[in-house]
């Protein structure tokens, strides 16, 4: 879809806001050698930011014997961000000031076999205003919600497309949400949403290329390329948990054998551990996060059988990510995630070395394997900045705003 002068805009804006957010105080200049725009266009955008009351102006710095420059911060008393990481096992929800500054949370369990959209579409309605309601924001003032659901979705239209571990299809969860709640909706993945958060604040920021792998019930990959979030023409770049990993493998929800998912996402790693030790005690058959949990613990305390676990998990995941490698020749691969955060350093360690013997020595010179450095839930992190960037979008030349379904329809 060809971008008008009003998308370039409303990315720009964004752009000079997410630096602002990221580095505040900040001078004009500083934003402009940051964002690669000129100082005249980024004047006529903080200009705007302040007149939309998000920027404030916070004093002066000298500048090498000229005229002091000016600085902006954000204004977080201006509104707020929610952000909600809806998985097969939880719905984590979290309100941000305007300066992504977490100021509430809530969380709700989910069951892998609870996923009638009706039930799932309550529960997030019930976290948003569990949120709401522990910061005392009024809800005029929230800006938008920013909701991440596993799978393909439809951003625009606000569906969930294709949910494989829920078999949903073409779930109009916008729609459904609007019933519960009064804010600016805005639907997107956790592959985009981890990204755009590492991006911001975490091990992708000042990266041209990244590749931020999410670790859960399901697998993915959010790509950053030359410095911005690579989509795919259908909002769909990123299922690499869905590529084939073993031919004529296990099999996978999506309807296919042997993907990368059903050997390190969640399901697939008890399925290993089952056939590598059926009566462990680690096994926890109906509960996935007891189960990783208890590896996790296992790795600490030495246990042979969790080690073993890991190792193949491991070897599985280097295998993949050293196509990922060879493919992309990334900057950085981030390791995001539940699964990734439960098993930590002792994965990362043996994941590292199962790339390097897969990889290809000159790509693999130049990429570094991380875990994910966001203390918080980078998921609702992520999904926040989408709120953000869609209250951005909302504000045009006659200060129009999107409806309550965030569909971007002006009224």
């Amino acid at each position: 879809m060809k971008r008008t002068s009003r998308d370039i805009r409303t990315a720009n804006r964004y752009g000079v806001l997410r630096h602002v957010v990221a580095a505040s105080p900040v001078s004009r200049q500083e934003l402009a050698a940051a964002t690669g725009l000129s100082l005249a266009t980024v004047a006529n955008l903080v200009g705007e930011l302040l007149g939309l009351g998000m920027l404030v102006e916070v004093g002066f710095e000298d500048s090498d014997g000229g005229r002091p420059r000016g600085l902006v911060a954000v204004n977080s008393s201006k509104g707020a961000l929610i952000g909600v990481d809806v998985a097969e096992t939880y719905i984590h929800a979290e309100l941000f000031d305007l300066a992504l500054t977490v100021r509430a949370r809530a969380d709700a369990e989910v069951r892998p076999e609870e996923n009638d959209p009706a039930e799932v579409v309550a529960r997030i309605a019930a976290a948003v205003s569990s949120v709401v309601q522990q910061a005392g924001v009024a809800a005029d003032r929230v800006l938008g919600v920013g909701v991440s659901v596993p799978g393909q979705v439809d951003r625009e239209g606000g569906a969930s497309v294709f949910a494989p571990n829920w078999d949903w299809h073409d779930v109009p969860l916008l729609r459904l949400l609007a019933e519960h709640l009064p804010h600016p909706l805005h639907l997107d993945n956790p592959l985009r949403a981890c990204t755009v958060a590492e991006q911001w604040f975490g091990a992708a920021r000042g990266r041209d290329d990244a590749v931020v792998v999410n670790l859960g019930t399901g697998v993915g990959a959010g790509l950053a390329l030359g410095g911005t979030l690579y989509r795919g023409v259908s909002n769909s770049a990123g299922e690499w948990g869905h590529t084939t990993l073993v031919l004529d493998g296990r099999p996978c929800h999506c309807g296919n054998q042997g993907c990368v998912e059903g050997y390190v996402g969640a399901p697939g790693i008890m399925r290993t551990l089952r056939e590598l030790s059926p009566d462990s005690p680690l096994l926890h058959p109906d509960d996935q996060t007891a189960t990783i949990e208890a590896l996790g613990r296992g790795l600490a305390e030495g246990d042979p059988v969790a080690v073993k676990v890991v190792h193949t998990t491991a070897r599985y995941l280097g295998a993949a990510l050293a196509d990922l490698v060879n493919l992309l020749n990334p900057e950085v691969i981030v390791l995001s995630g539940w699964v990734a955060a439960t098993l930590g350093e002792p994965l990362l360690a043996e994941v590292r070395e199962a790339v390097a013997v897969r990889a290809l020595r000159r790509p693999l010179a130049n990429t570094e394997i991380v875990l994910c450095p966001i203390p918080s839930n980078p998921v609702s992190l992520g999904a926040a900045t989408f709120a953000l960037e869609g209250s951005l979008a909302s504000v045009g030349p006659k200060n129009r705003r999107t409806s309550p379904r965030g569909r971007g329809t002006p009224v």
